[in-house]
């Protein structure tokens, strides 16, 4: 592992490499920046144009290989305007460390929020979250601990991570290996289960789930829901009927338009 020079700080940007890109309206880069010492990486969109766009960051979901990052999806989203960047988090396409499942590596998001702020292309005020996943753990302990945090979009996200390890047999191992074990380390679990702590987070959420969802059960959505209303907190809640954890194309753009007219409307945004 290289060393970080002890005068570069968390959220400081030490390269922007741009790459091509399919789309001809939108630039690509793989941004390197620092969190917790270590130097991470993650993709950056950016729509053609002089004015500075909000920013919206998105969290991607699974760990290591599986779940990472994809251009299509992210070029889809800034074609609505936003300039988007996704953490690839720790241990990922060269980053360093490794990644915790929503434990140590969610600095790579808070530290990616003030880093994202900074740049020359994205307009002053808060960045919004969307949470795919596990991501939505990132999002809304973003939202718990940070500031500069706008709206959280929670979209197949899980709400209690000791429900997923009663509900996934197949990710046990994994859970047990990264995060403990739910008896013994309950208090990870807990940290990492926004359920159990909403009424600390006061920024407008947004859950998207499917019904059929196989891969994050659509009890935790309603989980999240239920916990939201119990705190007394706002919150938009769009259920698609019949719907898989990943949405066919038509509908994914279809929710996508949804949510960013959602976000414009949060920011209060002329758009």
């Amino acid at each position: 592992m290289s060393i970080v020079p002890a005068n570069i700080q968390d959220g400081q940007l030490l390269e922007k490499e741009q790459i091509r890109c399919f789309m001809k309206n939108i630039s690509l880069y793989v941004l390197t920046y620092v969190s917790q010492g270590l130097k991470v990486k993650g993709l950056l969109a950016v729509p053609d144009g002089t004015s500075r766009r909000p920013a919206v960051i998105y969290c991607r979901g699974g760990i290591k290989r599986v779940g990472m990052v994809r251009k299509r999806r992210i070029i889809s989203m800034a074609q609505r305007g936003y300039v988007i960047f996704a953490p690839y988090y720790r241990g990922n396409e060269g980053g360093e460390g490794r990644e915790d499942f929503g434990g140590e590596d969610r600095y790579d998001l808070f530290h990616a929020i003030p880093m994202v702020q900074s740049l020359d292309e994205v307009l002053p005020g808060p960045v919004s979250l969307i949470g795919f996943s596990r991501g939505a753990v990132m999002a809304m302990r973003a939202a718990r601990e940070c500031s500069g945090v706008g709206p959280v979009v929670v979209w197949g996200g899980v709400s209690d991570m000791l429900d997923t390890y009663e509900q996934r047999v197949d990710l046990r191992r994994m859970l047990k290996r990264v995060v403990g074990h739910p008896k013994k380390q309950v208090e990870a679990y807990i940290e990492r289960s926004p359920a159990y702590w909403v009424e600390e987070i006061d920024t407008p959420i947004y859950i998207i789930h499917g019904t059929n969802d196989s891969q994050v059960d659509i009890g935790q959505a309603r989980k999240l829901a239920n916990a939201l209303d119990q705190a007394g907190k706002a919150y938009t809640m769009a259920l698609f009927t019949g719907l898989e954890h990943r949405f066919p194309r038509k509908e994914d753009e279809k929710a996508l338009d949804d949510v960013f007219a959602w976000l414009s409307e949060k920011l209060r945004l002329n758009k």
